[in-house]
């Protein structure tokens, strides 16, 4: 039986189908991974990949075809008033004005508001407070749309590309108030983005998807450690370490792998970036991931 405590997110065996049997397919399958509670934690993969599907089960929004998601230790419905979250498409009532917004939000969430924050964030934006939803540009309606999440006092907030149309200047400033929610709280963020360069200085966890499935799962700083790019000539055997990707040019060979054990002499080796790392998984979709969860069962 697994143990949930401490826990602010876990997949079992998750899987989710669309359509009907005839034309149906998977958007996510046998996706499995622990989120350890408190984690800012980074979801990356190609579009398609089930991003979005992830963080709607998650939110209660969509129901599993198969297995099973647990969120803050409980189901998702029932984990609802502790759980923010942030669609891509951010809808909000396009006829209200945004100090309805706000007053919407907080009868929608009685006893867990915080106005003193949903206004700071409004505020900072320069938003006059009586102007409607419809008028406002895309990177204004998300900032709406954060600080509606925000106020809420999430113990998990989900945030499905959330910055994609934010200029630089934006998406520093409010990349800054999710890090201080996050330092402040306790508070458990999952953002899927595809920046991944931008996300290596706030998240200290990677759920990397591809093909519908969870590839890579940990810790960055793990992840980090567990995978050398090395450098040598081409004739040097890499066996039998795991190789993630491999190029040669004329006689150089360069490559990521995840070793396992002593390398051979005569290669120069680095740590990668996050960005080294997760573009070597995109680029290679056939290249063997690694979760807590395979960690686990080698060890039985």
């Amino acid at each position: 039986m697994t143990d949930t405590a401490g826990l602010a997110l876990e997949a079992a065996a998750l899987g989710k189908r669309f359509g009907g049997l005839r034309r149906s397919r998977w958007a996510l399958r046998d996706c499995g991974f622990r989120l350890p509670a408190g984690r800012v934690c980074a979801v990356v993969g190609p579009n398609g990949a089930g991003k979005s599907t992830l963080l709607a089960l998650a939110a209660g929004l969509l129901v599993p075809t198969e297995g099973k998601v647990t969120v803050l230790g409980t189901d998702p419905a029932s984990a609802r008033t502790r759980v923010g979250f942030v669609a891509q498409d951010k809808p909000l009532y396009p006829q209200l004005t945004v100090a309805a917004t706000l007053r919407t939000g907080a009868d929608l969430n009685p006893g867990r508001w915080d106005a003193d924050v949903a206004e700071r964030i409004v505020a900072d934006g320069g938003l006059d407070p009586k102007t409607k939803i419809r008028a406002l540009s895309g990177g204004q309606v998300t900032r709406i749309a954060l600080a509606l999440a925000l106020a809420k006092r999430p113990e998990l907030l989900l945030l499905d590309e959330p910055m994609a149309d934010l200029d630089p200047l934006a998406r520093h400033e409010l990349m800054g108030v999710l890090m201080a929610q996050a330092a402040q709280y306790g508070t458990t963020i999952v953002m899927s983005s595809h920046v991944v360069a931008e996300l290596e200085g706030s998240c200290d966890h990677l759920l990397l998807i591809g093909g519908g499935r969870v590839r890579l799962a940990g810790e960055i700083d793990d992840l980090l450690e567990a995978h050398v790019r090395v450098s040598g000539l081409a004739e040097t055997s890499l066996e039998p370490h795991t190789i993630v990707e491999s190029r040669t040019t004329g006689r150089q060979l360069s490559a990521l792998i995840r070793p396992s054990g002593p390398l051979p002499d005569g290669l120069r080796t680095s740590t990668p970036s996050l960005e080294e790392l997760v573009l070597s998984y995109l680029r290679n979709p056939e290249a063997p991931g690694t979760t807590p969860a395979e960690h686990e069962k080698a060890a039985l």
